[in-house]
């Protein structure tokens, strides 16, 4: 497929996981918008683009956890690019803890920007896709933990839920506009994900550290294998491909299949004995 003159917008574009696919992209060509709460880091990502690909390029600070921030980074977008045919909302912050010490504001920000951004960012990029023509996809950034949840993650693990629940809706409501929408599926990766959630997190929630136990608790229930941590570059070595086929979902690495076969079994199971009464 040809991809040059496609546009890609990438939320969380200034490191990690979004720098990644923003490199995916333009070295296919396209060009690429960089969106990230720190925009210089953005910036710093678009000017690498253009600089190694020669591409169109534009970056914008965006805070997914404000209406108003997504919209002027759509409005900014499309003045600058002219439209959008690849999203990804990528954005996804970070907060351990055991249930009983999670707090009504620590969940309330996790929701707010893993759940609520996510509808944001497709809200508001939606109509640039709808008046673009041709292949376009939504790529919705979930977690590997919703196909095996752990334990000390329960905001953040409720959140990729919710994630993954509206990348299900969305792949049904745009299916006869031909807009694909993709379920992405990451696991642990070498980034600045805790520290851009620690950044990211409002002052007025006061700083929050990852205690010793969550992190002894989250290793004994899902021991980690060499499988499960790699470099960003790899984790998304088969997204271009996976998005021209249209797949539904991206499993990008890990050991976790065995986990989720037993959630699968049982689920199977239920099915079995809701039939069989």
């Amino acid at each position: 497929m040809e991809l040059a003159g496609k546009i890609a917008v990438i939320t969380g574009a200034g490191s990690g996981l979004g720098a990644a696919m923003a490199h995916t992209f333009a070295r296919a060509g396209m060009a690429v918008a960089t969106l990230d709460i720190d925009e210089p880091s953005a910036r710093q990502t678009a000017a690498a683009l253009a600089r190694e690909f020669g591409v169109p390029t534009t970056s914008q600070r965006i805070d997914v956890g404000d209406a108003a921030s997504v919209i002027d980074a759509a409005r900014h977008v499309a003045s600058t690019l002219g439209g959008c045919d690849v999203l990804c909302a990528n954005v996804g912050v970070q907060q351990f803890g055991a249930i009983e010490r999670l707090t009504e504001q620590d969940w309330r920000w996790v929701l707010d920007v893993n759940v609520l951004g996510t509808v944001r960012t497709v809200r508001e990029f939606l109509p640039l896709l709808r008046a673009r023509s041709g292949w376009r996809r939504i790529v919705l950034t979930a977690s590997t933990s919703v196909l095996a949840p752990g334990v000390r993650m329960g905001a953040y693990q409720t959140s990729k839920f919710a994630v993954m629940g509206l990348g299900e809706t969305l792949r049904e409501e745009l299916a006869d506009e031909g807009i694909g929408v993709t379920v992405l599926f990451p696991g642990g990766m070498a980034t600045r994900h805790l520290q851009s959630s620690a950044l990211a997190r409002p002052a007025a929630l006061g700083t929050t550290e990852t205690q010793p136990d969550d992190l002894a608790a989250m290793l004994a229930h899902r021991p980690l294998v060499d499988a499960d941590v790699v470099t960003p570059d790899h984790a998304i070595r088969n997204l271009l491909a996976d998005l021209i086929d249209g797949v539904p979902y991206i499993v990008t690495h890990g050991s976790h299949r065995s986990a989720y076969n037993q959630r699968r079994d049982a689920l199977d199971a239920a099915h079995d004995r809701m039939e069989a009464s």
